[in-house]
Order: structure tokens, then sequence, then C-alpha cells
């Protein structure tokens, strides 16, 4: 399983590197940007890995979820939050169906909002753009456990007019095979800045994957520390 660390060293880990990556402590330079971030503190017992700019994974004993929210990161504003998942179930355990309604996002004011519906996807305008910048921008949720062999795509949304208008709402997830698809949420008054979750229902747990939608200065400043960030926190695993 790759870059996997405990909570509580994450914790500490990104608050030394957004002190450590905005120039030095707060008595020395002016606040960076990045300077008041919280780490994410969720609210399960789970942990968290960073993969990517815009990648995260997050598990517990029952499940895996893999997220990227590159495009969301770049909606800031708009009405509808474009993200892609991996899935896949932990070793030993037995096959599960998830329906629609295991899928929602928590968003910085505290809403929970639940997974958009085929017809709300078909009746709104502009996302077929949306989904032509995904195309164009896609980051690899291949991070999974060595058991994991397979893949399949799952599909709550299809595109009218397309080769294979059909939807489901449900998908099927195991142990071996990691599952791919597309979660759309209509987001009342546009999306926001700041400390996002999508919330995941497995058969007796929850996964709460954490991910931050940056303003425009916060995502310059986050780019140029990106990789010395990462460095840091491949290093603290090795120790």
């Amino acid at each position: 399983m790759k870059r996997t660390i405990h909570r509580p060293t994450f914790h500490l880990l990104l608050t030394l590197a957004v002190l450590t990556l905005s120039g030095g402590t707060a008595a020395q330079e002016p606040a960076s940007a990045l300077s008041s971030i919280k780490a994410p503190e969720p609210a399960v017992a789970e942990r968290i890995t960073l993969q990517g700019e815009f990648v995260r994974t997050a598990y517990n004993k029952e499940g895996f979820v893999n997220l990227g929210y590159r495009i969301a990161n770049g909606s800031l504003g708009e009405d509808w939050m474009y993200l892609q998942v991996g899935l896949c179930l932990q070793d030993g355990m037995k096959y599960q169906t998830l329906k629609r309604e295991a899928f929602s996002l928590r968003t910085p004011d505290g809403k929970t909002i639940p997974l958009a519906t085929q017809r709300e996807y078909g009746e709104a305008l502009g996302l077929a753009g949306l989904n032509q910048r995904a195309k164009a921008q896609k980051d690899s949720l291949s991070y999974f456990p060595p058991g994991v062999t397979r893949a399949n795509a799952f599909q709550f949304f299809a595109d009218l007019g397309k080769g294979n208008p059909l939807s489901f709402d449900q998908v099927d997830v195991a142990d071996n095979r990691a599952s791919f698809g597309r979660l759309f949420f209509k987001i009342p008054g546009g999306i926001q800045p700041g400390q996002h979750w999508l919330v995941v229902k497995f058969a007796s747990s929850e996964v709460h994957v954490p991910f931050r939608i940056f303003t425009k200065e916060e995502e310059k400043e986050f780019r140029k520390t990106w990789e010395n960030f990462k460095k840091e926190f491949d290093a603290a695993q090795e120790k």
C-alpha cells in the first residue's frame, strides 16, 4: 500500500510543512496564503494519504477510496462539482453493493449534499464542458492494496446522445477489484473555497476523504511548495 502514515503524524507534518514552506515562522515572515489552513480532522477512524497535488486517499479496515479533485478545484463559484473516484474493499471483506445514497459531500459550511440524480444531471447546463475539461486534466487514481488485480467502471451518470445512455443507481465493490467512476454534486450557491469531505458509506463504516478547494492565491502557493512538501511527507514514512 503506497504512501501511508498515521493521522497524528499527518497532522504534525502538515502543520510543520505549512510553516516551513511558507518561508519560516509567523514571527519571522509575513503570513502566507496557506498559513491559516488547519489540517483536516476526520470524524471517523481512518488513515489519510496524499498521492498527488489533487489526489487524496482515505481508508479504514473495511473500505478504500481514492479521490481526484483537480476539476473541482478549478471550478470555484460554479454550481456543479465533478469528482473522480476509485473504490475497493479491504482484503478479506465480503462483496458489497453501494447505492447512490452511499455517496455524499460535506461542504465547509457544514452542509451535507447528496449525490445528484441522473435526471438532475441530464437537465443541467454546462456539464458537457465540465466533462471535456476532465478528459484533458486526468490524475491517476491507481493507488490500491496489492490484492487488487482487476478494474471496472461504474456509471451513476449517463450522457444522453452518446453510445451508451444508461445510468445505474449502484456499484458493486470487492476486495480484488478497483471500481472507477464519476461523481457529480449540485452545489447551492456555487463551490466555495475551504475544507470539503467526500463521504462514502460502506456496509458497516464510513470513509471520509478530505480535500480542500483553494482560492487562486492559495493554489498558486500550493503548487510552488508541493514538490518539497511531498519529499518531506515521503521521507517521514521511511523513519
